[in-house]
């Protein structure tokens, strides 16, 4: 009996806090996942089905289509902690200076090479007070959202600055609830069985994830276990009668490639070899966590007062243990993860906003990961705020609100004067800077002083290199990214033989 009352008062309580709610900011949840392509999907975001939307199963994802608008030129980084943390600042990584992924204090994860030396590049992340070394200082994007009102979640990856530094807690940032979030760039495994990778006695910084600790042990899986959590947060944050703002990032699609039983076996009766076979499953259990968020949503009559986007962090992993040959996973793009080619840097993304996204609708406007920054706050009703931060991010809400808008003249740069990998995968995914204006992109291939011009309209899969047919779109591009590199502080690797910077790239 007693139980019986605890529950009905709780429930009553939700139900308080869900009409007091309708009457707030509304709800936000930014559902990332991690490497994931933007073909990894059964939803197509290219003007025809491809051989990967069969392979794969994200009901999910089509639901969230269904009720809201597919963008197709969306934008991230290369690599993770770029892209985190360009979402948590709201500044291009040019500015920011953290241009790979970030794992232990003072230590740069880059490959060697016999030429060129990266730059001093921002290998400890973000941080939220000044004088931290080798950290760009900015104010956070949930600290913001905290102090009007926000009760801010953020749940599964973090990786927003190396260990031992004050930007891997997500406490730090802003956040009221951390589930799982550290400097670990992907778990040791996904099995509860297996600990999540964790070895009694031995620090492993992959299967660093507090508060998972009721799982461990168990038969169960981190996709799930994360999504309960999260369910649960949103449960305190209703009772607490604030709106909230879930960072909802899984880990994965990230390797390692651990099969989830409730969905691998489709997978392998299909013929796929066991990793892709795998892959699919870790794909199809982040789509289930989609739906069960949006069925939460719907059974606390929270739909139409919260907002969801989904997006991946950077382009799909291209190589071993993929399923066939490099770089092909991405088709009908070009390259994947590390790379500056579209494989690399267009990402899934959806954005449901009920009664103001049509239902269904396909967005072709380019935007990139930054623009989130300015445009959560907009939603969230917050208009008087200060950043220590120049903010390179812009509104996507005009695109929503009049979706035939379009903008060709923006400039989306990235910049990656970095070594991912000491060419191991190729010379495709290292030392590289890039521009995008309306239909044209530009990279300059910074080891070989090499520029590519790509039509992306005439030519998604940046197959013909046109930079020798118009010569003077070239220079002009070339131009133009060297200014913004100029402008926004960008580095270049430097020539060991010489210690000075690799040229610009329009000159």
């Amino acid at each position: 009996m007693k139980h019986s009352l605890l529950l009905m008062a709780f429930f009553a309580g939700i139900t308080t806090a869900t009409q007091c709610q309708s009457k707030k900011s509304p709800n936000i949840i930014f559902f990332l996942v991690d490497d994931m392509g933007w073909q990894d999907t059964s939803v197509p975001f290219w003007d025809s089905i491809t051989p990967a939307n069969r392979k794969f199963r994200t009901p999910n994802m089509e639901r969230l289509c269904k009720a809201g608008t597919k963008f197709t030129n969306a934008y991230a980084n290369s690599v993770c902690t770029p892209s985190r943390v360009s979402f948590l600042t709201g500044m291009n990584v040019t500015r920011h200076r953290v241009s790979n992924w970030t794992s232990m204090k003072n230590k740069a994860v880059d490959g060697n090479d016999s030429l060129l030396t990266i730059p001093d590049w921002n290998v400890n992340g973000i941080s939220p007070i000044p004088g931290q070394e080798k950290s760009v200082y900015a104010t956070p994007l949930p600290q913001l959202l905290k102090e009007n009102g926000y009760y801010t979640i953020q749940c599964g990856k973090a990786h927003f600055g190396a260990y031992q530094t004050i930007g891997a807690d997500p406490l730090a940032l802003g956040f009221v609830k951390n589930v799982a979030g550290s400097a670990a760039g992907h778990p040791a495994s996904y099995l509860g069985e297996e600990d999540f990778g964790r070895v009694p006695g031995k620090f492993i910084l992959q299967a660093e994830m507090p508060g998972l600790e009721k799982y461990r042990g168990h038969h169960n899986f981190l996709t799930d276990d994360l999504t309960k959590e999260a369910m649960l947060a949103m449960d305190t944050a209703q009772l607490k009668q604030q709106p909230f703002f879930l960072y909802m990032a899984h880990y994965a699609v990230h390797l390692p490639y651990k099969a989830d039983d409730r969905f691998v076996q489709r997978y392998l009766d299909m013929g796929l070899p066991a990793p892709e076979a795998a892959y699919a499953a870790l794909v199809e259990g982040m789509d289930k966590s989609l739906g069960e968020l949006m069925d939460y949503l719907d059974q606390h009559h929270l739909t139409d007062n919260t907002i969801i986007v989904f997006m991946s962090d950077n382009g799909g992993f291209s190589h071993a243990p993929r399923q066939g040959a490099d770089n092909s996973q991405n088709f009908p793009l070009r390259g994947g993860k590390g790379s500056l080619y579209e494989g690399g840097v267009r990402e899934p993304m959806i954005v449901r906003w009920n009664g103001v996204t049509k239902p269904g609708s396909v967005n072709p406007q380019y935007m990139i990961i930054e623009d989130f920054y300015p445009t959560i706050l907009e939603w969230a009703g917050i208009k008087k705020y200060k950043t220590v931060q120049k903010l390179d991010g812009r509104s996507i809400i005009p695109y929503l609100k009049q979706p035939e808008l379009r903008d060709n003249q923006r400039a989306l740069i990235w910049n990656f004067p970095n070594d991912w990998t000491g060419g191991k995968l190729g010379t495709d995914n290292s030392w590289l800077t890039s521009i995008r204006q309306g239909k044209w992109k530009l990279i300059y291939f910074e080891k070989q002083r090499r520029l590519e011009l790509y039509d992306l309209e005439a030519d998604i899969h940046e197959a013909n290199d046109v930079s020798g047919r118009y010569p003077d779109k070239t220079k002009e591009l070339a131009r133009l990214l060297t200014q913004q590199l100029k402008q926004k502080g960008g580095q270049l690797p430097v020539y060991k033989a010489t210690g000075k910077a690799v040229p610009y790239p329009g000159f």
